[in-house]
């Protein structure tokens, strides 16, 4: 099948995403990826080279879209308790949003399925965690200087509190309804 007219990679990758994201790697069939880019195999394979390569490129596109949006959030302004609220309740709203069928968090689910034994998805997924880990990290030394928080908290281990909490959730939200998450969020607040 040839390339479709006003062919867009980017749009490619969102479906890309999306299929992996319903599915899960393995389960994600190259025919699955056909349907939800709209390209042929040939074109599908000669524009990312293959299932593997493409799932990367997924996970890199992940990272620059969903994961900067809840660093950003971390790095605004306003009281650190309200940013991370929000970072943990835009979990909760996304996780308890029927349209999106529970699906969790995509480098949660790579790292589920895949981490371990494939190095480039475990080194995708480590970088992604480590990101948001450091945005913790350094909103919370920012609420330290300026007296938000007790000056002799760590603010490390309180990042990867905070980041265990937040993939926590995701997982829990498969199953958990949204007062239960939401009820959670409040508890992780506490200890800050």
């Amino acid at each position: 099948m040839p390339r479709p007219k006003g062919f867009d990679p980017d749009r490619a990758l969102d479906s890309a995403m999306e299929a992996f994201w319903s599915k899960g790697y393995a389960a994600t069939s190259a025919q699955d990826l056909c349907d939800s880019t709209g390209l042929g195999r040939g074109s599908l394979y000669n524009t990312f080279a293959g299932k593997h390569q493409l799932f990367a490129k997924v996970l890199r596109r992940y990272e620059d879209e969903w994961t900067a949006r809840q660093v950003g959030v971390l790095e605004g302004g306003g009281p650190v308790r309200d940013r991370i609220r929000t970072v943990l309740m835009t979990v909760v709203d996304e996780e308890s949003a029927g349209s999106s069928g529970r699906r969790g968090c995509l480098a949660v689910n790579a790292a589920i399925e895949l981490a371990g034994h494939d190095p480039e998805v475990t080194e995708l997924v480590r970088h992604i965690f480590v990101r948001m880990e450091d945005a913790f990290c350094e909103a919370l030394e920012r609420a330290r200087r300026e007296g938000e928080i007790e000056a002799d908290r760590d603010a490390r281990e309180l990042a990867q509190y905070l980041l265990t909490s937040m993939y926590g959730l995701r997982v829990l939200g498969k199953t958990a309804d949204r007062r239960a998450l939401s009820g959670i969020v409040e508890t992780v607040l506490r200890p800050l």
